[in-house]
């Protein structure tokens, strides 16, 4: 599903703090994805774009081209009950995020804590 799909199935994802926990999860093909936990619902989510185009404009510098919302896809990975929990589930993953297939360590470390 998109993004906005994702928000309008639960208005309480929509009104919850967010806590956003790195862009920059790759998985095994290296594609890119940005990592969120939803503290009123206690989803964890990666959120992916298709690979964006760089722009450069007359004075060198480099813009990302927009995404429309319907190119930005939403997993729901886990459920944790609360942010005390995703942070002993996921400790260490500042280190692993920018890692060759970080998405696969992420899942391990999820599956070992018990997360839904």
């Amino acid at each position: 599903m998109n993004i906005e799909e994702f928000y309008e199935q639960d208005e309480r994802r929509r009104q919850s703090e967010e806590i956003e926990l790195g862009d920059a999860w790759h998985d095994a093909s290296g594609h890119r994805h940005e990592l969120t936990y939803v503290v009123d619902t206690g989803e964890l989510y990666l959120m992916s774009a298709p690979d964006t185009k760089l722009l450069e404009d007359p004075f060198g510098d480099i813009a990302v081209d927009a995404e429309p919302v319907e190119a930005l896809t939403v997993d729901v990975i886990a459920v944790v009950p609360s942010s005390a929990e995703l942070h002993r589930a996921l400790e260490g993953w500042e280190d692993a995020m920018g890692k060759p297939s970080s998405v696969e360590w992420l899942k391990s470390k999820l599956g070992a804590s018990g997360a839904a």
